[in-house]
């Protein structure tokens, strides 16, 4: 196949995916909702005018023009309004309940929540008093509303097990005591990993190089310690300092013993480390491999992937304000930085058109892209804060610890928690959510993030 049909490809696999992941998840919240008999209008994929749609029972399943997102329509997600704010409860000629607010009701935020409120009560039909999703015990709500982005976790958790059990985790590298490459010069440690220069390899030579260590070498033991890992032969040489060091190694399957010095040279001890620290150097670099792992091994991954999310949540807005200072040329994009469906899709493609990447290693890729974005999905939508499935979940838990408590202390029922007095924050939210998801897509499509890191 051409590049460009492969990078074609690549999106395309990209976007079906994600569609069918946004599918998945609105069955996560549709599925419950009918099982616990709650009335379900409403299953679309996408956002905006119909594309394709099809009435099936009480339900319309359908698909709109922008695959942005999507949503079931669940009846009965605000409570009526309270005594003091209404005039009556009435039917229309068509059987639907009708709240009539008092015209007394002024107020931008006022007003939305009356017009959300009579907008809800338009589904509602004479038989649907006991299927109404307020009225559900809080726990049922919790469900409904978790489903969704359980899903999408769920989804995650499938593909990193399958490829952390098969493939390996190529972010969990773990180090032989076998040489893979031997460093010709001592240069610095922000420096790491550059081409020598033949005058450093002749003035400034690594211990390892100097002795005659290969790749393919190794390490047995070190000064009379016998090797059991990568992490502790590294330890002895970083303790060594500028001693002597003798090293008993394996080549071709005979040993040998290279007598050699290690030299005192500053490296970053850890990746997250802000300064390097003089310590013993050798100059080699160990062979590494994926670490492979079961269902537990997926878990606690996914449990340090949850911690760099929530992190992750706390700086979008900053990050986001970044590459929109970066669309104005202001300042450069940052690669590791957040990027839409569309920078999703472009990655994607990059991915399978590139000619150094071998097709197993594609698809691994292509799936691990997946599953990131699913996992971010899922992780966003517990975010308590409506509109997003958190903030039901939330409103649902406060109703049930206020219940809990009034049951307690022998006082009356508090009554259903009303989420349409959240609406001026849900408002907010989404306002906030579709200007950060226009400026991820323009930046996506004026100063994208490439495969390679420009």
């Amino acid at each position: 196949m051409t590049a460009a049909l492969l990078y074609t490809l690549g999106v395309l696999v990209f976007v079906v995916a994600i569609l069918v992941s946004i599918g998945l998840h609105e069955l996560g919240h549709m599925i419950p909702a009918k099982k616990f008999g709650g009335k379900v209008t409403q299953y679309f994929i996408g956002f905006g005018p119909t594309v394709w749609s099809k009435q099936v029972g009480e339900t319309e399943y359908g698909v709109k023009a922008i695959p942005l997102g999507g949503y079931v329509k669940i009846v009965g997600m605000l409570p009526p309004a309270a005594a003091e704010l209404a005039d009556e409860v009435t039917y229309d000629a068509e059987g639907r309940q009708v709240t009539r607010v008092r015209k007394s009701n002024t107020g931008m935020f006022t007003q939305l929540i009356s017009d959300a409120r009579a907008a809800e009560w338009e589904l509602v039909g004479p038989g649907d008093a006991d299927r109404l999703f307020y009225k559900m015990p809080s726990w049922k709500k919790v469900v409904v509303m978790a489903g969704g982005p359980s899903v999408n976790l769920l989804i995650a958790f499938g593909i990193f097990a399958a490829v952390f059990a098969t493939w390996g985790n190529a972010a969990d590298q773990s180090a032989t005591t076998t040489i893979e490459e031997v460093q010709a010069c001592v240069v610095p440690a922000e420096e790491s990993g550059r081409v020598c220069t033949d005058e450093e390899i002749r003035d400034q030579p690594t211990p390892a190089f100097e002795a005659g260590i290969e790749a393919g070498d190794r390490i047995v033991s070190f000064n009379g310690v016998e090797a059991e890992d990568w992490e502790q032969v590294q330890q002895l040489i970083r303790d060594n300092e500028d001693r002597r060091a003798d090293i008993v190694i394996e080549r071709d399957g005979e040993l040998m013993t290279i007598v050699t010095e290690t030299t005192v040279t500053p490296r970053f001890l850890s990746e997250d480390a802000d300064e390097p620290e003089p310590v013993g150097f050798l100059g080699v670099r160990p062979e590494s491999y994926a670490t492979t792992g079961g269902p537990l091994y997926t878990l606690e991954q996914m449990g340090g992937m949850t911690v760099d999310v929530v992190k992750a949540l706390g700086t979008l807005p900053m990050k986001v304000f970044d590459v929109g200072q970066a669309i104005f040329g202001l300042e450069e994009r940052d690669p590791a930085g957040p990027v839409s469906i569309v920078g999703g899709g472009r990655l994607a493609g990059e991915t399978a058109a590139h000619e150094e990447i071998q097709v197993d290693e594609k698809v691994i890729s292509l799936l691990m892209l997946i599953a990131g974005f699913n996992f971010f999905i899922g992780m966003f939508n517990f975010v308590p804060l409506l509109p997003l499935d958190g903030g039901h979940i939330a409103s649902a838990l406060w109703e049930a610890l206020r219940r809990g408590l009034a049951r307690l202390r022998g006082r009356p029922d508090p009554g259903y928690v009303d989420a349409a007095k959240l609406l001026p924050v849900a408002y907010v939210v989404a306002s906030a959510m579709l200007v950060m998801g226009v400026v991820l897509i323009v930046g996506d499509l004026v100063v994208p993030v490439h495969l390679d890191g420009s």
